[in-house]
């Protein structure tokens, strides 16, 4: 039986994609759960459909990542920190908190869980993250820790 995949399915296939399965597989548990339909000719017209505006939505969604990373080339990040006697700050700079500076100091949102930090950040200096704006647009940010 052939089907159209509506999501990604471990081991089966990626979304808007065409592929065979058993028929028990499909009309028992994909169909009904409705991560998939059946691969006839009005469902592959709508297929295509589908196809040209998912690619529309992810260009878009790539322009609008490029855009950010643009504002962002040449910026550095300013993050405060309490600091001890030796220039050490108490704790250590996470992502929470250059995702906070990013959205106090240019406005811009970004999911914590899509910055990366290369080593913890435990005295005050300039430092680097990596930042995932989409899956094709990473880009990496200067951050400073100074005392707060």
């Amino acid at each position: 039986m052939q089907v159209i995949l509506l999501q990604d399915i471990d081991k089966v296939g990626a979304k808007h994609e065409v592929v065979t399965v058993k028929d028990g597989y499909g009309r028992n548990f994909l169909i009904p759960k409705g991560l998939a339909v059946i691969a006839n000719k009005s469902n592959m017209k709508q297929l295509t459909r589908l196809r040209q505006k998912a690619e529309a939505l992810e260009a878009e969604a790539r322009n609008k990542a490029q855009a950010i990373a643009d504002q962002l080339k040449d910026t550095v990040l300013r993050i405060g920190a309490k600091v001890g006697d030796t220039g050490k700050i108490f704790g250590s700079v996470t992502t929470i908190q250059i995702a906070k500076a990013l959205r106090d100091q240019h406005g811009i949102e970004v999911d914590r869980k899509d910055i990366h930090i290369e080593d913890e950040v435990k005295t005050i200096g300039m430092y680097e993250a990596e930042l995932t704006l989409h899956k094709d647009v990473i880009i990496k940010v200067n951050f400073e820790v100074a005392e707060d």
